[in-house]
């Protein structure tokens, strides 16, 4: 019975830097700090941050006058931006580079006094950042696209003065066939010069489909929080075969197991390595499978910088 890892799993840039934000405000600053909203979703890297003295709040309203606010790496609001300027909040900005990407796009297009449509899923605090940081000052209007439905009911006229930007953390699959659509629907419509969608959710993605085909069980480490998690485990579905996404070696099932020889195993782009480690010595030692290839990681060759302050 075997196991065969992702090459391509666990950290991206975006949230190694989240983190190493984190733990340099903590270093220079003591505890504790204050961080808006969970800096990455994953239940364990959020629980060791609180152990070392983090607090995470969901509105800057709970973050007391002068004190050290870290914005997570999905991004804020304006309003968000503009509350902590008003309770003289010092600002650590975790946001993921390719996350203010998307911010800078959608400026762009509010400031041109677009439509702008935003592809990606409700209540994900990377769309209600992105959503907040829309100006509709200018005469422009931003609008939530979850399904082909929602882009079927859009009552816009034409694709003149209309752009779309997406979630980073898509299915890319999905976003291609909504997008398609789109442009099907509104041949004029602007989009961005480089998909939104980041490296780390497309290779990812590319390497669970491949890890599918040689596997009749995929598991997926990560928070039931983690949109790109979530996505790993749904694509791995979609390729026919059983796929179950856990936080940790503890939420693993044993029925899940009956009667597959061949489990694939990867992790979402914030779970920590040290989890794939620990189910796969947990396979090993209570089950009877073996590691099957190599358990290297492939460099994707990306590095974000922090933030000036904190080099």
């Amino acid at each position: 019975m075997k196991i065969r890892l992702a090459d391509t799993r666990g950290f991206c840039a975006g949230v190694d830097r989240a983190i190493e934000i984190v733990k340099k405000v903590l270093e220079l600053n003591g505890a504790p700090v204050y961080v808006k909203h969970e800096v990455v979703h994953n239940k364990t890297v959020v629980n060791e941050l609180k152990s070392l003295g983090v607090i995470f709040v969901e509105e800057v309203d709970e973050v007391p006058n002068g004190e050290i606010v870290i914005y997570s790496a999905h991004g804020v609001s304006k309003v968000v931006e503009t509350d902590s300027h008003a309770k003289d909040l010092e600002v650590f900005d975790a946001t993921c580079p390719l996350v203010s990407k998307v911010h800078a796009e959608v400026n762009t297009y509010a400031k041109l006094g677009y439509d702008c449509l935003l592809i990606g899923h409700l209540n994900h605090p990377e769309v209600e950042g992105t959503m907040g940081q829309f100006d509709t000052s200018h005469g422009g209007s931003i609008t939530l696209i979850e399904t082909i439905d929602d882009v079927k009911s859009l009552k816009f006229i034409s694709g003149k003065n209309l752009a779309f930007v997406t979630q980073t953390t898509l299915s890319v699959d999905d976003t291609e066939e909504i997008i398609e659509l789109l442009v099907s629907r509104f041949p004029e419509i602007t989009g961005p010069k480089k998909d939104d969608i980041c490296y780390a959710t497309q290779n990812r993605q590319d390497a669970v489909k491949q890890l599918a085909l040689e596997s009749d069980l995929v598991l997926v480490i990560g928070s039931i929080n983690s949109s790109n998690s979530n996505r790993l485990r749904e694509i791995a579905e979609r390729s026919g075969v059983d796929s179950y996404l856990l936080d940790s070696i503890e939420n693993l099932q044993e029925s899940w197991l009956e009667g597959k020889k061949n489990i694939g195993v990867t992790s979402g782009a914030s779970a920590p390595e040290h989890l794939v480690k620990e189910l796969i010595d947990s396979l090993e030692k209570n089950y009877g499978y073996s590691l099957h290839g190599s358990n290297e990681i492939t460099d994707e060759g990306i590095a974000f910088r922090l933030p000036k302050g904190l080099r």
